[in-house]
């Protein structure tokens, strides 16, 4: 058996951010997907059930349900995420302990993620941690081309001058993790703790024990502190 790619060498860390960087259970991402099905249901002019239908299936055809919504039915991007990412992120707290568990990381921090800068920048903000990352990766950047594209990750690693076999990325979704490994960065798959309900996907919780996941973690900032410290 294989052994799990190791820290020691890594220089950039990459983490994604909905369900990342903050728990599962907070279920934030639960109101974007609602405001997903309602653009879907209006934009389309079906009823919710049909629209649900619709955004789960772009979601796992495209990566997103935006790039289905783009290709099929000729949506603006612009319009998409100014309606989907208009939440409430009040259930967000402030996590100083992950905060310091980045700080004390050796080198640089990322986000990349499938959703928009000004989402991240909420994000970042009700969590404490805006001042912990050096560069932002979203879905502009990404031409609206979403992870698992592997077209995006070589555009993140391109823009960031990032050697990827110096690196290590934190993500919820298995399956973005496999271009990640295949290029050469060691994964992490952030799962929930199980302590609470959360609202996702059968498949959206599946390949814990896939080939391309190195390590497995319900605790980011735990995870983080029991990493050696840099030399």
């Amino acid at each position: 058996m294989t052994q799990p790619r190791a820290f020691s060498h890594v220089d950039t860390w990459v983490f994604d951010l909905d369900n990342t960087l903050y728990p599962h259970h907070v279920n934030l991402w639960q109101q974007v997907d609602a405001r997903i099905g309602e653009f879907v249901c209006n934009w389309l002019n079906v009823g919710p059930q049909e629209a649900r239908s619709i955004q789960k299936d772009y979601y796992r055809r495209f990566g997103t349900t935006m790039r289905g919504m783009m290709t099929l039915h000729g949506v603006r991007a612009d319009d998409y995420l100014a309606y989907v990412h208009k939440i409430d992120h009040s259930p967000l707290e402030p996590n100083p302990a992950l905060g310091a568990a980045i700080a004390r990381l050796s080198g640089r921090k990322l986000i990349l993620t499938n959703g928009s800068v000004d989402h991240v920048d909420a994000v970042l903000a009700r969590l404490g941690l805006v001042t912990h990352f050096d560069g932002v990766f979203d879905i502009i950047a990404a031409e609206f081309e979403p992870k698992p594209a592997a077209q995006t990750y070589q555009k993140f690693l391109d823009l960031h001058a990032v050697d990827p076999t110096r690196s290590a990325m934190f993500e919820d979704l298995a399956r973005n993790l496999t271009v990640p490994h295949q290029l050469g960065m060691t994964t992490v798959l952030v799962v929930p703790d199980g302590t609470k309900d959360v609202v996702r996907e059968d498949w959206e919780l599946e390949g814990r024990d896939a080939a391309h996941v190195d390590h497995v973690t319900d605790d980011l900032a735990g995870f983080l502190r029991k990493l050696p410290h840099p030399k």
